[in-house]
């Protein structure tokens, strides 16, 4: 029997998009140059609309069981992930305060982004399909954060 309960799924994802608005809101307010505050920001209040997003289906959660090779496979494997991705960060804070650039802060920011898309595809076998459209949704705004920060650091360095 599995010790995780499916709609930690979304808990999961909250806290993702909370740990992102934190690292956008402290990069924000850290670095100097105007151009990375309003990006950084701009991106903060993308992650606060996606936790409003799963917040709401959290609120509507219904359970869901995937076909898996053994009961609570599919529940176990995305609890590891997500707790690399998110609990397991461990040193987050530690990893924002060693950041003293923009170009660092757009490194780790893309990395996270892709951390992030990943765990949302894998989440999308967990949900009812009723679900998947609005996760779908999200992954695209989080690869449209990709293209930004990347297409920004290209300009950071002509």
């Amino acid at each position: 029997m599995s010790v995780f309960n499916s709609s930690e799924i979304y808990q999961f994802a909250i806290k993702i998009e909370e740990n992102g608005e934190k690292f956008y809101r402290q990069m924000a307010t850290k670095l100097p140059d105007k151009k990375v505050k309003e990006l950084f920001t701009f991106l903060a209040d993308e992650e606060v609309q996606h936790k409003a997003t799963f917040s709401a289906m959290l609120s509507k959660f219904e359970d869901y069981e995937p076909a898996e090779s053994y009961p609570g496979e599919y529940f176990a494997y995305l609890k590891a992930y997500a707790d690399n991705l998110v609990f397991g960060f461990g040193k987050f804070d530690a990893d924002i305060a060693s950041i003293e650039n923009a170009e660092s802060a757009i490194q780790f920011a893309i990395g996270k982004e892709l951390d992030t898309i990943m765990y949302f595809q894998e989440m999308k076998n967990l949900v009812p399909e009723s679900e998947r459209k609005r996760i779908n949704a999200i992954i695209e705004e989080e690869r449209r954060h990709v293209v930004k920060l990347s297409e920004f650091r290209r300009s950071l360095n002509n």
